[in-house]
């Protein structure tokens, strides 16, 4: 059954679903993820090519090319006739359809408003029209419904949207040049625990859901070998430490972050009354004298090291393995574009990267795996164990020292 499954998955378009929400099907929730053990004798099995060819008719290229010239306004109207409530209107009428003056009979818009977003629906894809009626297309139905939909396009609204303009600069200057939009803090980091809304709600929405995905099955993985004391490091709200502490009753969790996101991360854990088996750390990773904790068995990093630059991912590892006896291991947590199964998931991810370009640091992103082993290797890691399909779209590598 599941080798059918995985021939259906690989086989069929989907042009209007893209990869991601595929993940919230019945169909995704049945697949496991799946190891590869790095030893000599053990080969590397390969991932789908991606972006190897080019696919696209000229037919198709040419539409393509307009909706990119487009896009701040395909944006704008979409958010907009969700938000408005345009879609839900359509959506409850399903197969009888619905026309433009029963919509504004049932929204706060004008006609000339609804008309214009309702034909601009028309060209995104979101709905479609038949004897002067309106009907939701797919791509309008997981628009509207689909929670990963809806918490990327809050994102990009609340977070990235105004800072897009200053991409140029971010990267000829290698600062998030975009934040200023949202406050003055040098890096986002400062600034998540006390960021404006709706920014703030719907950066964390963003940040958990994708995480928060992993961790169920990330678990077994970290505590496979019964470790006693675990080092987080970006511990962020904590999340994962309480993970940990719900998980095993006798594991002891330190925290490891600036000092506005610790604030956070106490009190939820003191909420929850694991206060006893925590630690906290305060530390700026990217201070070339912070050094960590040690006798921790194990360090985890969960979407963190993409938060840095090339060279900063490679000095955060070497301090990780000067923490570290002999036998202490590091799981990272990520997402890799080149390691998903879609080119749309691929897509997401290289999109978050310019996130990081104009919004969050100004010098990371979200990264191509094989970029990442060598940043590994040079920190003097061996990756022994990797396992994909973790979660919506992460991979956690578990390193020992080499």
């Amino acid at each position: 059954m599941q080798h059918i499954l995985n021939k259906y998955l690989d086989t069929f378009s989907w042009p209007k679903y893209g990869a991601y929400h595929l993940a919230n099907t019945a169909i995704v929730s049945t697949f496991t993820p799946y190891s590869y053990i790095f030893m000599p004798d053990t080969p590397v099995v390969k991932k789908p090519a991606l972006f190897e060819t080019d696919k696209k008719s000229a037919l198709d290229a040419i539409s393509q090319a307009q909706f990119i010239a487009f896009a701040p306004y395909i944006f704008q109207a979409s958010v907009l006739l969700r938000d408005s409530g345009i879609l839900h209107e359509v959506e409850t009428k399903r197969s009888a359809g619905i026309t433009i003056d029963e919509v504004v009979a049932k929204v706060k818009m004008s006609p000339y408003g609804v008309r214009i977003l309702l034909e601009a629906g028309l060209g995104i894809g979101l709905v479609y029209q038949q004897d002067n009626k309106f009907f939701l297309a797919k791509t309008g139905h997981f628009f509207l419904n689909d929670p990963m939909s809806r918490i990327n396009t809050d994102f990009m609204r609340d977070v990235c949207y105004d800072g897009a303009q200053d991409l140029k600069k971010s990267i000829e200057e290698g600062k998030p040049h975009g934040l200023r939009h949202l406050g003055p803090w040098p890096t986002i980091y400062q600034g998540l625990s006390i960021l404006p809304e709706p920014a703030k709600s719907s950066w964390f929405h963003f940040d958990h859901y994708y995480s928060d995905n992993a961790f169920p099955e990330a678990l077994p993985l970290v505590f496979a070998s019964n470790p006693k004391k675990i080092m987080d490091i970006g511990a962020n709200t904590g999340k994962w430490t309480l993970a940990c502490l719900e998980h095993n009753s006798q594991v002891e969790v330190g925290l490891v972050d600036l000092r506005v996101q610790l604030n956070v991360a106490e009190k939820n854990i003191a909420d929850a009354g694991y206060s006893d088996r925590v630690q906290l750390y305060e530390r700026n990773m990217l201070d070339p004298e912070t050094t960590l904790p040690k006798d921790y068995d194990i360090i985890w990093m969960s979407q963190f090291l993409d938060c840095f630059s090339d060279d900063e991912i490679v000095a955060i590892l070497e301090k990780c393995h000067a923490a570290l006896d002999d036998s202490g291991r590091v799981f990272i947590n990520e997402t890799f574009w080149d390691r998903q199964r879609f080119e749309a998931s691929a897509l997401s991810l290289q999109m978050t990267s310019l996130y990081f370009t104009t919004m969050a640091n100004g010098n990371s992103q979200m990264y191509d795996s094989k970029v990442f082993v060598q940043l590994i290797d040079t920190a003097g890691f061996k990756i022994v164990n990797q396992t994909d399909n973790v979660g919506l779209s992460h991979t956690i590598l578990e390193l020992t020292k080499k």
